[in-house]
């Protein structure tokens, strides 16, 4: 009787660690698939500078052209006014790493707001992040290549966010 207790035992613990194995298995997939999709928006497309609609390849009746000339000033508005958004400069670090999510002075969006933490704070969080410990997929796959010196930079330029938006006030 014993002998068959101990044998269901043990049947339930490896079925739990095939089990737990699985789902080690899929969170690991998921890892790669965020590591993924951070690699390739990282590619960047080359745009000769100076190039303007006149230069483009002419199209039939210029509809096409114009088009495209009103495009370029439309996106030569949007890049003026995203240059006006920033209260005070940021590292190119910070810009491309946690803008998109902490908005560009910290202020928060998608991500947590930033602006007013402690350098401590944010490197614990950093470092926590990068481990596993705390769990977000975007953060981690974001950190994962990360130098502890650039952990460190961008915990001190964060912590410094407050003053500098008092000083450009």
């Amino acid at each position: 009787m014993v002998r068959h207790i101990i044998a269901a035992i043990a049947g339930l613990l490896a079925v739990w660690a095939i089990v737990y194995m699985a789902q080690l298995d899929r969170e690991v997939h998921k890892l790669q698939r965020i590591h993924e999709v951070i690699e390739k928006s990282k590619l960047e497309v080359p745009v000769a500078k100076g190039q303007t609609a006149s230069q483009q390849p002419q199209s039939a009746g210029g509809v096409a052209q114009k088009e495209e000339s009103e495009a370029e000033k439309k996106l030569k508005v949007l890049k003026e006014k995203a240059g006006r958004m920033s209260a005070f400069d940021v590292s190119p670090l910070y810009r491309r790493n946690c803008a998109s999510c902490h908005g560009i002075n910290g202020e928060g969006g998608i991500g947590p707001k930033l602006i007013g933490k402690s350098e401590e704070y944010i490197h614990q969080a950093l470092l926590d992040f990068k481990s596993g410990k705390r769990k977000n997929y975007v953060m981690y796959g974001l950190l994962q290549n990360m130098k502890e010196e650039q952990l460190t930079q961008l915990s001190q330029e964060i912590a410094s966010f407050a003053q500098k938006l008092k000083a450009s006030q």
